[in-house]
């Protein structure tokens, strides 16, 4: 018998030669990474490198001019944002985002997009998703924008999370934030990752990123400049030069020994 060959999984998340542009200016040039079923990535790099612009391609909220984003094996690309949601991707987005004139209960309401085929009530999911936050349970009849702006980035996760998503997309979750409460919100992702959500972080504190996912992608003007396992890339010097806005180095060869030369023979 002949030995049966291992195929790899497919990823559940496939970025593949994105190109996007905000009118004339080019935002991303080829970005290519991928993402799999329950892993934590991070997208990282230096203020307009691009990491926002490439969550908001996966999500919906901008078409992309070339290139391909499939996840869970179909096309996603250029669908409608509503859309995305449906088949399995959510988005909290930088600054939240919120209806702050409407209660807790009713931003929840406004985020719900049941997955297709599943049958779940809003109120099952409303359940399970202030199972991580107790604290909006409390906060139901309350409007959104007198909350705290901790209480509120936590109303933004959970109306995210509560179409249970294969997918988290995060953005900037400490902005703004005291370290106690950005600390809580990690703990908060890294249960719902440990559920079975494969999350995807853009945070501007890269050390915090890197310590609290598996992997991390490192972008630079557009592109992918570096990708590797996140404790790596901690001591890493060119993630450093990413963020500096400098080339980014190749590791330096190790030296070569000297040849050591023969002694000459003297002529007789």
């Amino acid at each position: 018998m002949q030995p049966t060959e291992t195929l790899e999984a497919e990823p559940l998340l496939a970025v593949r030669g994105i190109d996007a542009f905000y009118g004339p200016i080019r935002a991303l040039q080829g970005v290519s990474f991928s993402v799999g079923a329950g892993e934590r990535l991070a997208l990282v790099g230096a203020n307009g490198a691009g990491k926002s612009t490439t969550l908001r391609v996966i999500s919906g909220l901008i078409a992309p001019r070339r290139g391909e984003v499939v996840f869970d094996g179909r096309q996603i690309g250029g669908l409608a944002a509503e859309k995305v949601v449906r088949r399995g991707v959510a988005h909290l987005p930088e600054g939240r985002e919120l209806f702050s004139g409407l209660s807790v209960e009713e931003n929840l309401r406004a985020g719900f997009r049941p997955l297709r085929g599943t049958g779940v009530s809003f109120a099952q999911q409303r359940d399970r998703v202030t199972g991580y936050f107790p604290i909006l349970r409390e906060r139901a009849r309350q409007a959104a924008g007198t909350l705290s702006g901790g209480e509120q980035q936590m109303l933004g996760a959970a109306r995210a999370l509560v179409s249970n998503p294969k997918l988290l997309l995060v953005d900037e979750l400490s902005l703004g934030l005291a370290p106690k409460i950005v600390a809580q919100l990690f703990e908060i992702l890294a249960e719902v990752n440990r559920d079975g959500t494969a999350v995807v972080i853009v945070e501007q504190f890269v050390h915090m990123a890197l310590a609290n996912t598996d992997r991390a992608i490192v972008l630079a003007r557009g592109e992918v400049v570096l990708e590797g396992a996140s404790a790596e890339l901690l001591d890493d010097p060119r993630l450093i030069a990413s963020y500096l806005g400098e080339a980014v180095p190749e590791p330096a060869a190790k030296p070569r020994s000297p040849r050591r030369r023969a002694p000459s023979r003297s002529r007789p």
